[in-house]
């Protein structure tokens, strides 16, 4: 039988469990007095990374647990997931909404509630594929930046002993509006840091989180359909269950301003087309290599025929915004590889200008109530606050794609 933890551990990550169990164990005092017995929310916790970040400070026996989500089946999901794993402490005081944190009634839940203790923030567009044209990139932006401050705004009111907020590797030296828009958000989180403690962390791909190309792969074989990836582009990896740790770790454990990061070598990243040609492996097929998306389509025919052959288009990236490496630390950036066994923290970072950042959130506002703004007008504001945002555009979005 198919065990697709087995598969990460064994050919994506190459590690026979968590990087970060020994720092966990290691810290178990710590973590146990700053989470049990307190209220925690959790914003876009049925996600893939916010969902495995409750099953990671669940164990730490909260006094409560909120989860908001605009996705109402897998808040559905969640529970039930949390209600049928043996042994999973779930508090008495467990309650999921189906709503947008940046809502009228979010404020409502929010304030009646009387604040929460610990909370966390994974809700994000998290796709290069989501800058395809204005209208994507100012739901993105809006989304991961915008309205970030709005909930910021409103955690001012009740201040949180912690605050988390999900970054991406993708965050340093950007190439992508996702990318950008997740560094700007660390400058957005940390003008707030004055008023109350708050904490990011830069990591890897999350193997086969949901909408990843990994996962993909899964639903095409399962449908008998070709599968397509880039062959020149490397990624860092991580478990769906080391996602939620790091996070765990930063949120409760980070100091304020700090950035967690996973300290992974070079050595360790991966290509997509690698592991879906070992996923095939293990299905029991062959790779047939294709020259196109068509030739691949019209292969997957003979799979329905019981062919062990499989085909797949393995080609060289030719999209807007995909970097050929990832990384987590820039040049001009410290990090301290010391404080922890698995992770790095970069640190020393300041509170930002904020007349800088009101700035930009009136030129980005402004644009974007107009009817003729366009992708390369918000990009040149994003660049005129991030200088070293070096937008790679090819005309191509990843929706042209298998």
């Amino acid at each position: 039988m198919f065990s697709l933890e087995s598969f990460i551990n064994k050919f994506v990550t190459k590690r026979p469990s968590s990087m970060f169990y020994p720092d966990i164990e290691s810290n178990k005092d710590a973590l146990n007095k700053k989470i049990q017995g307190k209220s925690v929310l959790v914003i876009g916790g049925a996600g893939s990374i916010g969902s495995s970040f409750i099953k990671a400070i669940l164990p730490f026996k909260p006094a409560s647990l909120v989860v908001v989500d605009t996705n109402e089946n897998a808040l559905t999901e969640l529970t039930r997931d949390l209600r049928s794993t043996k042994g999973m402490f779930v508090p008495e005081d467990y309650v999921t909404y189906p709503m947008d944190f940046a809502s009228p009634v979010f404020e409502k839940m929010f304030r009646n509630r009387g604040g929460f203790n610990i909370v966390g923030n994974f809700s994000a567009h998290k796709h290069v594929r989501s800058e395809k044209d204005i209208y994507s990139v100012e739901a993105l932006l809006k989304n991961n930046v915008l309205h970030a401050k709005l909930l910021l705004d409103l955690l001012s009111e009740l201040p949180p002993e912690e605050y988390f907020c999900v970054s991406t590797d993708k965050a340093a030296n950007p190439v992508n509006i996702m990318g950008a828009s997740k560094r700007i958000m660390e400058d957005v989180i940390f003008s707030y840091s004055d008023k109350f403690p708050v904490k990011t962390a830069r990591f890897a791909n999350v193997a086969f989180s949901n909408g990843s190309l990994p996962a993909g792969f899964l639903s095409r074989i399962q449908k008998l359909q070709p599968l397509s990836a880039p062959s020149d582009v490397r990624r860092y990896f991580v478990s769906p269950e080391e996602s939620g740790q790091i996070c765990l770790l930063s949120c409760i454990l980070g100091e304020n301003r700090n950035i967690f990061f996973p300290k992974l070598e070079e050595a360790q990243m991966m290509t997509f087309d690698s592991i879906g040609t070992e996923l095939l492996k293990v299905h029991g097929y062959e790779v047939l290599e294709c020259d196109s998306d068509e030739e691949a389509i019209d292969k997957a025919e003979d799979l329905k025929n019981g062919s062990n052959l499989y085909p797949v288009h393995y080609s060289a990236s030719d999209t807007s915004g995909e970097k050929p490496f990832e990384e987590f630390v820039t040049d001009s950036e410290t990090a301290d590889y010391d404080r922890f066994s698995s992770l790095g923290v970069i640190t020393g970072k300041e509170i930002p200008d904020k007349s800088r950042v009101e700035k930009l959130f009136k030129e980005l506002n402004a644009a974007f109530d107009k009817e003729s703004t366009t992708k390369e007008e918000v990009v040149a504001i994003m660049k005129d606050y991030l200088p070293n945002f070096e937008h790679i555009e090819t005309g191509k979005s990843l929706d042209s794609k298998m």
